[in-house]
C-alpha cells in the first residue's frame, strides 16, 4: 500500500510540475519587459547583427527590427528606407550605410516625399536585396555615438529572416525566449507605390511557426489602419504607437475625413478602440511620466487607464547618455551629450509607474533597473 501511495504522490507531482512548467512557458514576455531597440544601439550600429547580439548578451527579452522593403519585395531591418540621406549641399545629413561610397550605386540617388516631407538620398526600395548585401552598416548618430564609429563598415543589412533566425538560435543556446519586436515603417507611403509590408511580413512569420497569438513575436506600427488591417488577418501580438505630438500618417492621409490625432488614442475612450485591435499600446515616455523640474514627475493616468482597457503599456525610448536625458539626471559634464547620465533613475521612474515594458537602447542598463526595482520590491 506504501508503494501504491508513494506512486500516486510521485504522479501527482510531476503532474503538478508539467502544469506549472506549461505555465511557466505561456508567461510571456517576463514583465517588465526589456525591449532592445534596434540592438544594443548605444553600443553598436543599430540593426546590425553585432548590436542585437549584444542586446541578447546584456539581458534584452526582445530585439527591435525596424521593417522596410527592398526591389525585390524581400524585408530588411533598417531605420528608414532612405539608407543616407543629402542635406541641401549634397553632404550627408544622415547614413545608416556606406552607400555614398559606392559609385556603381551614385544614379540611384533620388528625392522622395515619404509622409510629407521630402528626402533626398538613397532608399531600400531602389535596391535589390543581393545589391543591399554589397553595402554595409555605419553609426547613424555619429556625433552622439562616436565609439560606435569603430564598427563601421563590419556588417551587413540584415534580412527580417536573418532577425528571427538570430532570435531562435539565441532562445535555443539561453534557455530564454528571445523573440522579436518588429515596426512596419511608412505603410502608407509603401502601400501608395504598391509595395505594402504587411503581406511579406506575414509570410515571413507564418514560415517560420510565428503567426499566432502565442508567437515571441510583437508587431507595432505608428499608423492605424495597418494593424487593424494584420488583425483581421492574424492573432500575432499587435502595439499601438503613440507620438507624443501630431497624427498618425494615414489619418493624415484620409484628409477631412478623420481628424483625430495621437491624443485621441490614449483617452479612455480612444484606449477602447485601440483594444478592439492591438494588444499594446506604446506611448513615448513623457505620456507616462512628465518631466519636471528637470526630473521625472509624477504619474498620468495613462497606464491605469490602458491597463483598463485590456492593453500592456511599452514606452520608447530610454537611452543612456546626457544628450537623451532630462536635465537633472545628467551627469557631468551636463553640457557632453556623449557621458553617460543616471538611466537607471530614468527607467526607474517608469517601472514605479507601472509599465509592463520598455524600449532601451542599451540593455545591460536596463536589465540592471529591473533587476534593482526587482530587489526593492520584494
Amino acid at each position: 500500500m506504501k508503494r501504491i501511495a508513494l506512486r500516486a504522490v510521485t504522479a501527482a507531482a510531476l503532474l503538478t510540475t508539467w502544469a506549472l512548467g506549461a505555465v511557466a512557458q505561456q508567461a510571456w514576455p517576463p514583465t517588465p519587459t526589456v525591449i532592445a531597440h534596434r540592438g544594443a544601439s548605444a553600443l553598436r550600429p543599430e540593426h546590425t547583427l553585432a548590436a542585437y547580439q549584444k542586446a541578447i548578451d546584456d539581458g534584452a527579452d526582445i530585439i527591435e527590427p525596424d521593417l522596410v522593403i527592398t526591389k525585390d519585395g524581400v524585408l530588411v531591418a533598417r531605420h528608414e528606407n532612405a539608407i543616407a540621406i543629402l542635406n541641401a549641399d549634397g553632404s550627408v545629413k544622415e547614413a545608416t550605410t556606406d552607400v555614398v561610397d559606392h559609385p556603381e550605386f551614385a544614379g540611384r540617388k533620388a528625392t522622395k516625399t515619404i509622409d510629407g516631407q521630402a528626402i533626398t538620398g538613397w532608399f531600400t526600395e531602389d535596391f535589390t536585396l543581393a545589391e543591399l548585401k554589397t553595402l554595409r552598416a555605419r553609426e547613424r548618430i555619429p556625433a552622439q555615438r562616436p565609439a560606435n564609429v569603430a564598427y563601421n563598415g563590419q556588417f551587413e543589412v540584415l534580412t527580417l529572416q536573418e532577425v528571427i533566425d538570430l532570435a531562435k538560435a539565441a532562445t535555443a543556446k539561453t534557455g530564454r525566449t528571445i523573440g522579436i519586436y518588429p515596426e512596419t515603417k511608412h505603410p502608407t507611403y509603401f502601400q501608395s507605390i504598391g509595395q505594402p509590408l504587411e503581406a511579406p511580413l506575414l509570410a515571413v512569420l507564418e514560415k517560420n511557426g510565428w503567426n499566432h497569438k502565442d508567437a515571441p513575436v510583437f508587431v507595432q506600427s505608428f499608423e492605424v489602419a495597418n494593424l487593424q488591417a494584420i488583425r483581421k488577418l492574424s492573432t500575432v501580438r499587435l502595439v499601438q504607437l503613440v507620438a507624443p505630438s501630431g497624427r498618425p500618417y494615414d489619418f493624415v492621409a484620409q484628409g477631412a475625413a478623420n481628424t483625430r490625432g495621437y491624443a485621441d488614442l490614449i483617452t479612455p475612450e480612444g484606449l477602447k478602440q485601440v483594444a478592439t485591435y492591438a494588444n499594446a499600446v506604446g506611448p513615448y515616455k513623457t505620456l507616462v511620466v512628465p518631466v519636471k523640474d528637470g526630473v521625472p514627475g509624477e504619474p498620468t493616468p495613462l497606464v491605469a487607464q490602458a491597463h483598463a482597457a485590456g492593453l500592456a503599456v511599452h514606452i520608447w525610448t530610454l537611452r543612456p547618455e546626457n544628450a537623451f536625458l532630462p536635465a537633472g539626471l545628467k551627469k557631468a559634464p551636463a553640457t557632453d551629450g556623449i557621458v553617460r547620465g543616471d538611466s537607471v533613475a530614468e527607467i526607474t521612474a517608469y517601472l514605479r509607474a507601472g509599465i509592463d515594458g520598455f524600449f532601451t537602447d542599451d540593455s545591460a542598463v536596463g536589465r540592471a533597473a529591473v533587476q534593482a526595482f526587482g530587489a526593492k520590491a520584494q
